[in-house]
């Protein structure tokens, strides 16, 4: 067997598939492609979890060269998938602020993606999830910290703009998500 790309994907608790009996989206994107493969291909892909609870895309700076290139081959094609901002709309009740200002988390994913042309063939950003209000404002572990909609809207908007200024793919889950029963979706 073939291997044909690498697909890197990083992001949160939600890329991370926390508290999913199922090990969460990428782990059903690998068993996905797994599957293809033994039932009908000579070829393959792997696919790495990067995914960090908790992280704002400021922490992911700080660990997104060295992750990708322990894991980077150039005889392969490599596809980076961002799954990221939903920490970094996290509105701190203390401070009156968010965890990353909306300028920041702009240029935030702007050098992500410049770093990420390094490595990657294709660049693509998963779109922000809604939360359910109730279990996330404020947070029970920590009253002081929210997670509301709107500002998660927001944030999906900047990314949502960032793509389509530079040509990257961008996969829209809010919008879908807010229109149907989307709290049954959520695990994380």
């Amino acid at each position: 067997m073939t291997q044909v790309a690498q697909i890197l994907v990083f992001g949160n608790s939600i890329t991370y598939g926390a508290w999913d009996k199922e090990g969460g989206w990428v782990q059903r994107l690998r068993k996905f492609l797994d599957k293809k493969t033994l039932a009908e291909s000579e070829t393959y892909s792997l696919v790495y979890n990067l995914g960090v609870a908790g992280g704002p895309t400021k922490y992911l700076l700080k660990r997104f060269e060295f992750e990708t290139r322990q894991r980077f081959r150039e005889d392969k094609e490599t596809i980076i998938i961002f799954a990221i901002g939903v920490n970094d709309s996290l509105f701190i009740h203390s401070q009156n602020s968010l965890q990353t200002p909306p300028e920041r988390f702009r240029e935030n994913i702007q050098e992500l993606a410049n770093l990420a042309q390094k490595f990657a063939q294709k660049i693509i950003f998963i779109g922000l999830t809604p939360v359910d209000e109730s279990k996330t404002t404020p947070l029970p572990r920590n009253i002081d910290k929210s997670y509301k909609n709107e500002n998660i809207q927001n944030y999906n908007e900047i990314i949502k703009l960032f793509c389509r200024e530079n040509s990257l793919l961008f996969i829209e889950i809010f919008e879908h998500w807010i229109k149907m029963d989307y709290k049954n979706l959520l695990e994380d």
